[in-house]
């Protein structure tokens, strides 16, 4: 329920503020009278996305054997690869993403167009909505449907009450320490999401396991216990993993590691200039 929880709660919160602000500028540009293509872009997102999420889950559900372990495995890791891409995309667009946004709507204003209003809307709930059904549809591989449900509503229901608070004033939150925060606990539950892929293409026969287990912790630690369920259902917890599960996963953190670092790097240290 947590991973669900977490990255619906991040995810539609996302969405919510993009939508605030677009609200919020017309009202204060006089223009309340285009809100109606802002909530119809809206809503074309979210049906949108909620149908392939519905695909995706009846597609799932029809296959079996080798096919259902290669549809599985793919899923987990187009999951982790869209997580990982959405996490470094919105900490370069957060910075400027309020005025860039105030400037497209202005701009719309300006040139008396309805549609861009839709379009920004659209795309903003449909990019959320389909990262969101496809890490629902993976997660829904190693929990109970019923437990994904139930961290997908929590999750909705927090973002809403979170993102009227943070545009109407009555609440003021540290947005980028927050995007910090789930952001880190996102990366883990990637790095588990590579590491449950890799288990079924080792399953399927597409990856082979080289050592299978490479250690088996459950005698210290184990996985069926309420907490080490918890650490499966969360971060991807395998006692017994296989050589190619462990190389997998941590390959992913170790490149990660790499890529934050350059990135450090790059701004705390100036270039070097000539000097004549």
């Amino acid at each position: 329920m947590v991973p669900a929880f977490l990255l619906t709660a991040r995810e539609a919160l996302e969405a919510v503020l993009i939508i605030g602000i677009i609200l919020t500028t017309l009202r204060t540009t006089q223009r309340l009278h285009q809100q109606k293509y802002v909530w119809s872009g809206m809503v074309t997102g979210v049906v949108l996305s909620g149908v392939i999420a519905l695909v995706l889950d009846l597609f799932g559900t029809q296959l079996e054997g080798v096919a259902e372990e290669i549809f599985e495995g793919t899923m987990m890791l187009v999951a982790a690869v869209l997580l990982t891409w959405m996490i470094f995309w919105m900490q370069n667009q957060s910075p400027q993403l309020s005025r860039d946004l105030r400037k497209e709507v202005q701009a719309a204003g300006q040139e008396k167009r309805d549609f861009p209003l839709f379009s920004i809307a659209f795309l903003a709930v449909f990019r959320e909505g389909l990262e969101l059904s496809l890490f629902l549809t993976a997660a829904s591989f190693t929990s109970e449907q019923t437990i994904i449900l139930r961290g997908f509503i929590s999750g909705m229901a927090i973002a809403i009450m979170l993102g009227w608070a943070l545009t109407t004033g009555l609440l003021r939150l540290d947005i980028r320490r927050f995007f910090l925060i789930t952001s880190f606990l996102l990366i883990l539950i990637a790095g588990g999401l590579i590491a449950h892929a890799i288990h079924e293409f080792n399953e399927a026969g597409w990856v082979p396991v080289i050592v299978e287990p490479i250690w088996d912790l459950n005698p210290w630690f184990d996985e069926k216990s309420p907490l080490g369920q918890m650490m499966t259902a969360l971060f991807g917890y395998n006692a017994n993993p296989s050589l190619s599960e462990f190389i997998g996963a941590s390959s992913y953190f170790g490149i990660l590691l790499w890529f934050l670092y350059r990135r450090w790097r790059h701004k705390k240290v100036p270039a070097l200039q000539a000097t004549p």
